[in-house]
């Protein structure tokens, strides 16, 4: 396989993944909310919790300081070392890009990830994670 075929498959396998990451903050809330109201236990679990908060603290960071996400930085590169000038990919690779890459002003970004942020805060109120078990070693 060349160099520019393995950068190009690399960019495309780490859009996919952008591209779950997304899913996983947006699904997880939606599932947090409906689970607390079907009483589906395992919405509750603190694990699962923990890790949903700190993706969406991250992606509210980044934002509120300007940071371009890692994860695009890196696609970006390898895109550019596979000699892509423009957004050159398969299908699902195109139709991913163009779901998570639109234009707007930064300040709507770090805004709307703001505003869901403080949905995923407010549902670790209203569904809270079950508390830690007393005498279980980690």
């Amino acid at each position: 396989m060349d160099s520019a075929l393995a950068n190009r498959l690399a960019a495309d396998a780490l859009l996919v993944a952008h591209a779950a990451f997304v899913v996983f903050v947006i699904a997880g809330l939606v599932l947090v909310l409906l689970g607390g109201a079907c009483r589906w236990r395992w919405v509750r679990n603190r694990c699962f919790r923990l890790v949903h908060v700190a993706a969406i603290g991250v992606v509210v960071l980044q934002s509120w300081f300007g940071i371009v996400c890692p994860l695009t930085t890196l696609e970006m590169a390898l895109r550019a070392r596979a000699g892509d000038a423009t957004y050159a990919g398969g299908f699902l690779a195109h139709w991913v890009h163009r779901l998570l890459y639109y234009d707007a002003p930064a300040w709507s970004f770090a805004a709307a990830y703001s505003a869901f942020g403080l949905l995923v805060g407010l549902a670790w109120w209203g569904v809270p994670p079950r508390p830690r078990r007393r005498g279980v070693s980690r």
